[in-house]
């Protein structure tokens, strides 16, 4: 099967959506929060946003947020196990994508590393949000290449029309043997609106359909190894018995298939909000905690402590004994190798309060404030720390809405006071404090013709004081400008410039040492320079009766891209390429530009064929990505088509969905092609309230992931060669609210 034939689809269903009534009412559009200015629908912006409600986000929900938000149009995920993942965007990444909790930053150490969990994961929220593109200016240089907005809903603007008001859903996968809870609740006494979260998740190690190390890797360490043996013939002894020891614990991890050692990942999440809300006025805070435990595959220690056990990997012993699995084709002899782990901590705290003026001029403000504690440890055996990460930030925003006349638009200003320091043996990064401040001014107008225009303007300034290497700043200005209209036929087509600038993260500026989690020694560079982008974007959607077809066409010129590639550095007075027996990696700088786009549709069929109510929803994604003196972006999508299925028949529902991923032969620099894959995934649900009228809304879901066993490896993914995706899962849950 390939994408073509399925996009060839898209038409011929659409000509049955052409014979249904008239009077069909499409599926309603989303009200999108994050976007700066007066409130617009999804449909409504140039950029392409997407917007997740509750029960979609239970329906994808996977172990981390940038899992659960791969399917949508031109997002895919760093992928980098089960604990610790973040949305790519358009083929930009980590400190390029903004991930924000109510509109506020995660204050986390998720942009630092790929093996750093975000400080959310959507499992206990009630909307998320995606930004791509220019729509994200309001938000600074760090959201060049989008924003996704967890929105956990602890604290409102407006009293619910319930005075009591829940939701839960419970799961459990067969592929790691997991289960996941989640539970929300309202309750409304006078004016006061208080909310509540909790969710817990447990995974075990997961099922992978063959080795974890792919062919192309395994192929070229037997390479390597056979050149070893044939250079050290004449060695002495000594040496050659470490080689053999080496090459035999090499060997043994390529042995590792069915099931991905230390792939587990336990969270645990509490919430709760209290609001005021009154006619023009409301005040909210919300205090909220996570935990989280999770292994990092393909990041082990080798001791020799004799004979002790590792059954469940999230206990404090945090050991493995390899020993006869009913997974592995290989039986181990008894040889401990000690796992590394991550344990972590956030406590978050929102305070925000709003007053509408309801004035000619002024028409409301709305203020935020965020203070995190955020900290981590790399556990490398039992109780044994390798290294610590401690974040610890305020954020304040305060946006103004107006309007002169037919124009509205937000006036705001963000400062953001955050620490970072990393202690011990795997410590990459030297402590840094970053100061930012920003103001923006965003302002939209519409004719009744159907004619908009929108614009914005954004100044920054972003300052670190490094402890090794003193201060730096950096000055931004980010601007855009767009142009739409809308005609009666249904029809909207818009066109949209911009540009911004970033300023080099911590990591890119002063990273100096060896990062175990990718296998490179990474080597920052204080003299980089302010990245810019300039990006121009068109839009075509259509939104007929039941139909909706739309296209996103963009390119960004980057001016001074930074981005990490093999290299050379000083150490102990040699120029080298290798630290410690990892490849060096530089952070260097060159122009690049990317084109793609997103071509999406949905289509709503009610009392179709077999009597049920089909919907249909598609989407194709392509990203190219070269740099100005030849080759490729590293880690960059493949294309990618997304289509889903379903029949609901009331009572009962079924559904299909495909992913089919082209292979990613041009990688770049130093990394290998990624193979492509076809993904199956099937579903169904039963209405439970239709026989127990006392739950309300209650729905017995079970669905098969990955049913064909894809060996799946996402081409974003830094060590994609040694974590495949999983395989075969089914999950059985239940989900409510009343």
């Amino acid at each position: 099967m390939s994408y073509r034939k399925l996009v060839l689809c898209l038409p011929l269903m659409a000509g049955a959506a052409f014979a249904q009534s008239e009077d069909t009412e499409l599926r309603g559009e989303s009200v999108i929060v994050t976007a700066p200015g007066p409130e617009k629908l999804a449909g409504e912006l140039i950029s392409k946003v997407d917007a997740l409600d509750r029960a979609e986000l239970i329906s994808d929900m996977q172990g981390t947020l940038g899992d659960t938000l791969a399917k949508r149009p031109g997002v895919t995920t760093t992928y980098f196990g089960a604990g610790a993942s973040r949305p790519v965007l358009r083929g930009l990444g980590a400190e390029r994508v903004l991930v924000l909790t109510n509109g506020m930053g995660v204050i986390d150490a998720s942009a630092a590393s790929p093996d750093h969990q975000a400080g959310t994961d959507g499992l206990d929220a009630e909307r998320v949000e995606i930004l791509r593109g220019p729509a994200a200016l309001a938000y600074g240089g760090q959201a060049i290449g989008g924003v996704v907005n967890v929105i956990d809903g602890l604290m409102v603007m407006e009293k619910p029309d319930k005075s009591l008001s829940g939701q839960g859903f419970g799961a459990f996968n067969s592929v790691n043997e997991g289960s996941e809870f989640a539970g929300q609740g309202g309750v409304v006494f006078g004016d006061f609106v208080l909310k509540f979260t909790a969710s817990h998740r447990d995974f075990d190690d997961y099922e992978i359909p063959g080795f974890a190390e792919s062919s192309r890797l395994r192929a070229m360490e037997d390479d390597h190894d056979e050149d070893e043996h044939g250079d050290h013939d004449d060695d002495e002894d000594d040496h050659d018995d470490h080689d053999h020891d080496h090459d035999e614990h090499d060997h043994e991890d390529e042995e590792i298939r069915d099931l991905l050692n230390n792939s587990f990942l336990k969270t645990d999440t509490i919430g709760a909000g209290l609001s005021w809300v009154g006619e023009k006025a409301y005040i909210g805070v919300a205090v909220r905690r996570q935990i989280s435990d999770y292994g990092l595959p393909g990041h082990s220690h080798e001791h020799d402590h004799g004979d002790e056990d590792h059954n469940e990997h999230h206990d404090d012993e945090k050991s493995l004994l390899l020993a006869e699995d009913d997974h592995d084709d290989h039986a181990h002899e008894e040889e401990l190798i000690e796992e590394a782990y991550i344990g972590l901590e956030q406590v978050r705290v929102d305070v925000q309060t709003g007053w509408r003026f309801d004035h000619d001029i002024l028409d409301s403000l709305e203020l935020k404030l965020t203070s995190a504690d955020y900290e981590h440890a790399e556990f490398e055996g039992p109780g044994e720390i390798g290294t610590q990460y401690f974040t610890d930030g305020i954020e304040g925003r305060v946006e103004l809405d107006h309007s002169f006349g037919d124009a509205l638009g937000t006036l705001g200003i963000q400062a953001v006071d955050k620490e970072f320091r990393a202690e011990g043996e795997e410590a990459f990064i030297t402590p840094t404090d970053t100061k930012s401040f920003g103001a923006f001014l965003y302002e939209a107008r519409e004719w009744e013709s159907g004619f908009g225009v929108e614009g914005g303007v954004r100044l920054e300034s972003v300052d670190y004081d490094n402890i090794n290497f003193g201060t730096q700043e950096f000055s931004l200005f980010s601007g855009s400008f767009g142009v739409h209209r809308h005609f009666e036929n249904g029809v909207f087509i818009g066109l949209q410039a911009s540009v911004t600038d970033r300023a080099p993260n911590e990591s890119e500026l002063f990273a100096d040492g060896a990062h175990l989690a990718t296998d490179q020694y990474e080597v920052g560079n204080r003299d980089l320079d302010v990245e810019k982008g300039v990006n121009l974007e068109a839009t075509a959607r259509w939104t007929g009766d039941n139909l909706r077809l739309g296209v996103n066409v963009f390119r960004t010129d980057f001016s001074n891209f930074t981005y990490l590639t093999p290299g050379m550095t000083m150490h102990d007075g040699e120029l080298t390429d290798e630290v410690d027996e990892l490849p060096v990696f530089l952070f260097v700088q060159e122009d690049a530009d990317f084109f793609g786009g997103e071509l999406y549709g949905s289509l709503d069929m009610p009392s179709g064929a077999l009597g049920a109510d089909w919907t249909l929803d598609a989407g194709i994604d392509l990203v190219e990505a070269k740099l100005d003196g030849g080759g490729r972006v590293p880690y960059i999508p493949p294309v990618t088509f997304n289509t889903d299925v379903t029949a609901d028949w009331g009572i009962f529902d079924a559904g299909i969905g495909v992913t089919i991923a082209q292979q990613q032969n041009d990688p770049g620099v130093g990394v290998l092609e990624t193979d492509g894959y076809e993904m199956l995934n099937v579903s169904a649900g039963l209405d439970l309230a239709e026989f127990i009228p006392q739950l309300g809304q209650a729905r017995l879901f079970v669905q098969g992931r990955n049913i064909t066993d894809e060996e799946i490896r996402y081409a974003t993914s830094v060590l994609k060669d040694q974590l495949p995706a999983p395989g075969r899962n089914v999950r059985v849950g239940l989900s409510a609210k009343f």
